[in-house]
């Protein structure tokens, strides 16, 4: 089971899709809280997962054909990225497993550039709709 263990500096990896939206997506960083380490660096917790944060990804649709922005955030974990049984400061510990849910939260709208003079008009995507994996 320890080869599976998720430590302090694993990449976080996102899927690209979120309904019509492709997002360019880069990793995250998970960063531990365990007080127990494995080859030297702190083992993570359930809890450490919601402190992914990918800012700055751009986005598109096929309608709308000027980028957005938004971060990428993990929403929910698979039930196999938890140890069960095992405990580290009265927490599950994270492990590699299925795909978690991903949340895409927009920043700057997508937008479809007018058909004359004006403003383009914005579309958001659908916030969680993907997974991704450790």
């Amino acid at each position: 089971m320890l080869n599976i263990i998720l430590v302090d500096g694993d990449s976080v990896l996102f899927m690209p899709l979120f309904g019509q939206a492709m997002v360019v997506v880069r990793p995250g960083k998970l960063t531990a809280s365990g007080k127990s380490t494995r080859k030297g660096k702190k083992i993570a917790l359930v809890g450490d997962e919601k402190q992914v944060s990918v800012a700055g990804c751009v986005y598109v649709t096929p309608v709308y054909s000027i980028p957005g922005t938004g971060t990428l955030k993990i929403a929910a974990l698979a039930g196999d990225q938890k140890t069960q049984k095992v405990m580290c400061c009265g927490k599950a510990i994270l492990r590699k497993g299925q795909r978690f849910t991903a949340k895409f939260e927009v920043q700057n709208p997508a937008k479809q550039p007018p058909p004359g003079p004006g403003a383009p008009s914005p579309i958001l995507p659908r916030a969680t709709m993907v997974a991704g994996y450790f």
